[in-house]
């Protein structure tokens, strides 16, 4: 026997929150102290908890959602340094559990909103990636800065890649550029961008009311549709950027633009 919607809130994880009301559930990534930074603790939270929602038959979307200033700044800080100490096996775990997650909210049989406000860096534009549809406010910002740490955005790949498309992922992935929420509309990473945060939830409320109108089987197998016709290729890429990541972190190159970022220097390689 499934569980009523009143038995899933809250769940008792330390830093993601999760409520429901009627058939919507609300995650909320709860590290506001750390800009809602990625480590193994928050990875693995937000993995099985839409896992979970996913299986329940009363939930028909997710809202994900941040406290604090910023939406998501990417991998923690502490996270970074132990990454430094990891061999290239340890690294291609890890990787893997960031994949994990990212496919747990990209996979999630209901359709998944994004409420962004601040930042989101990194990891951060892949977790935005792996929603359905966003909103965000016009004074958010975003980066893909990995190749400033000697390191690549190559978990995230993937899904950033079906969101914005190989021509924008070029030119952010390689330049680590920040841009703005009007860029983010623009290449596609958001799908609305609003004056403030009452505008935010009459969007939400918006795309809920279109979405819980339609039929919830139908919308399940839609979103699948177009996971596994846009993303034929993958599986085979989960492995191929797992072990890029994971090599990179281990190279000389990675393990000077991790130091340097622990350190708040400059890699050697910054020119000027």
């Amino acid at each position: 026997m499934s569980p009523s919607v009143a038995e899933l809130a809250p769940f008792t994880y330390v830093q993601v929150d999760t409520t429901t009301q009627a058939h919507v559930a609300t995650v909320t990534l709860n590290r506001p102290e750390l800009h809602n930074a990625f480590n193994e603790v928050f990875i693995d939270e937000l993995c099985r908890v839409f896992t979970t929602l996913g299986e329940h038959p009363d939930i028909r979307v997710v809202v994900l959602q941040a406290l604090g200033k910023s939406f998501c700044a990417g991998a923690d800080l502490n996270w970074m340094k132990k990454m430094i100490d990891y061999n290239l096996d340890e690294n291609v775990e890890d990787a893997r559990g960031l994949a994990r997650m990212l496919k747990a909210v990209r996979t999630c049989p209901k359709p998944v909103i994004a409420k962004v406000q601040g930042a989101a860096y990194g990891g951060g534009v892949g977790l935005i990636s792996a929603c359905d549809m966003a909103v965000c406010l016009d004074s958010c910002s975003f980066g893909l800065t990995e190749v400033k740490l000697g390191l690549l955005p190559a978990v995230i790949s993937p899904f950033v890649l079906e969101k914005i498309g190989p021509g924008h992922a070029s030119r952010y992935f390689l330049t680590a550029e920040m841009f703005s929420a009007q860029e983010a509309q623009r290449i596609g990473l958001v799908s609305s961008v609003v004056a403030d945060d009452a505008d935010v939830d009459a969007q939400v409320a918006t795309w809920v009311k279109a979405l819980t109108h339609n039929a919830p089987e139908a919308v399940s197998v839609c979103k699948r549709m177009i996971f596994q016709v846009y993303n034929a290729m993958w599986e085979p890429a989960e492995e191929v950027t797992c072990r890029l990541i994971a090599e990179r972190r281990v190279s000389s190159e990675g393990q000077e633009g991790l130091t340097a970022f622990i350190d708040k220097r400059k890699p050697h390689w910054v020119a000027g």
